[in-house]
């Protein structure tokens, strides 16, 4: 999935044939799974996998260690052993057991308390009330995602897809003033950025659309949109 370019979700075969080139032109390529893996797209550990790709590295960060500082490089022993050609390289706390323990113990909790499949459910809830919403409010151009990694994208109009930037930083400015934390991303920070912990729940999902719904009704809002 594409974070930083609005919550982008791929089509069908892309991720491989975009390997494919890198590939033929001698490349490596990585898949950077710390905002998208550890389950959150709910179907799948990875997001990765949603493609059927095949990385050559996988970068890992933040819910990997659940609070606790820890980061992972998942490589094939080939790339690992080009770092042993003489360059200096090392790492303070690298293969700590505590770090270690910690980022098992993330694993078996993901597992044995079915976090994956909590997320399928609560994001597929979340779609629909978020789907629901733009149904009655044309400032969000479109809803989009996977499990609990979902992107609703505000446009000035529906039909030239003009992103609303200024719209989106009220909407997550007055979220917060609600207790609901969401960000903006995208090119045009115009994308309302929704990935909540996966130990999220339906109770959770309806606060939040129940504190979107009225920020989208508030008139300083509807003074300005669409």
């Amino acid at each position: 999935l594409i974070g930083c370019g609005g919550q982008v979700v791929p089509p069908a075969g892309w991720l491989q044939r975009c390997y494919d080139h890198v590939h033929a032109a001698g490349g490596l390529c990585v898949a950077d799974e710390v905002q998208v893996g550890f389950g959150r797209v709910g179907t799948h550990w990875w997001a990765f996998d949603e493609q059927a790709a095949t990385p050559d590295l996988v970068t890992l960060g933040k819910p990997i260690g659940n609070g606790h500082p820890l980061g992972a490089v998942i490589t094939r022993a080939e790339i690992a052993e080009a770092f042993d050609g003489g360059m200096e390289w090392f790492n303070t706390f690298g293969g700590n057991p505590v770090s270690c323990a910690v980022g098992m113990a993330v694993l078996d909790v993901i597992e044995e308390e079915g976090l994956r499949e909590r997320a399928t459910r609560v994001g597929a809830r979340l779609m629909e009330g978020m789907r629901s919403l733009a149904s009655d409010h044309p400032l969000i151009g479109e809803v989009r995602g996977r499990g609990l990694y979902l992107g609703a994208e505000l446009v000035l109009d529906p039909e030239t897809r003009e992103p609303a930037g200024a719209h989106a930083s009220y909407v997550a400015d007055r979220m917060k003033a609600k207790g609901v934390l969401i960000s903006t991303d995208g090119p045009h920070h115009n994308v309302l950025k929704i990935k909540p912990p996966i130990v999220f729940d339906e109770e959770d999902a309806a606060r939040l659309l129940a504190a979107l719904r009225e920020v989208l009704c508030e008139s300083a809002l509807q003074a300005s949109a669409p």
